[in-house]
């Protein structure tokens, strides 16, 4: 995928939802990986041009482990003038003594993390937080929700957390992962491998290789899943309805 085409379905997603407002300061969270990277890259291109002002700061929560670098990322922040936070924790050693309680840690992984990065945003200045979850995440979110609460639910393009005073937004929602893949081979995106020994290992990987079959056997059919979760009056995304022309 090339930049103008990443440039013009990120726009498009903070456009149809009005994910920014004037002077926002936005906080990426950036974990090194291919998603969170390609909307580094997307972000701070759309800022030289878009029509509402904008702050960006890209924030890396540091779990602890060992031999784990983010310079690569910094070089990258450093080259696209957007400033750069670690945040360092010991949440992957917390998480991994919970793997002793359960099978798997991550859902309290994910929420120490979260806690991390809103209570560091928040010390910065910033009133949004940009995630990286893209068209293929919002898919997979839902099927994860059919399957395992037995209900109909994706997290939204704008969630507002009405706790704290951040609103999170999801401005890759219409760009597809093997988009992202290409993107990032494109562009030789510094990633940063996932040194969590339980990656690939989840109920999240056995899902995405479900959709990625049905796909394969139903050209399209990612897409439409997509287009019901949009149309499919679940709460979160009734409340940010689109604003297209």
């Amino acid at each position: 995928m090339k930049l103008q085409k990443l440039y013009s379905k990120v726009r498009q997603a903070l456009d149809d939802y009005n994910m920014i407002t004037e002077n926002d300061k936005i906080a990426i969270g950036v974990s090194g990986g291919k998603d969170s990277l390609t909307l580094l890259y997307a972000l701070a291109g759309i800022r030289s041009f878009y029509p509402i002002h904008f702050e960006l700061a890209a924030i890396a929560v540091d779990l602890g482990y060992d031999d784990f670098t983010l310079s690569p990322v910094q070089t990258l922040c450093d080259e696209l003038g957007v400033d750069f936070y670690i945040v360092k924790t010991d949440i992957g050693r917390i998480s991994l003594e919970k793997s002793k309680e359960q099978a798997s840690p991550c859902s309290w992984c994910a929420k120490l993390r979260k806690g991390a990065l809103n209570d560091f945003a928040l010390s910065i200045g910033c009133n949004k937080i940009a995630y990286a979850h893209h068209m293929d995440d919002i898919v997979e979110t839902m099927f994860l929700s059919l399957l395992y609460e037995g209900q109909f639910y994706s997290f939204a393009p704008v969630t507002p957390l009405d706790d704290s005073g951040l609103t999170i937004i999801r401005p890759l929602m219409y760009v597809g992962e093997s988009e992202v893949k290409g993107f990032k081979n494109k562009y030789d995106l510094p990633v940063c491998k996932n040194p969590c020994p339980y990656d690939g290992h989840t109920k999240r990987e056995y899902v995405k290789q479900l959709v990625r079959q049905l796909n394969l056997e139903n050209p399209g059919v990612k897409k439409r899943l997509f287009s019901a979760i949009q149309n499919g009056n679940i709460d979160d995304w009734i409340k940010c309805t689109p604003n297209r022309q």
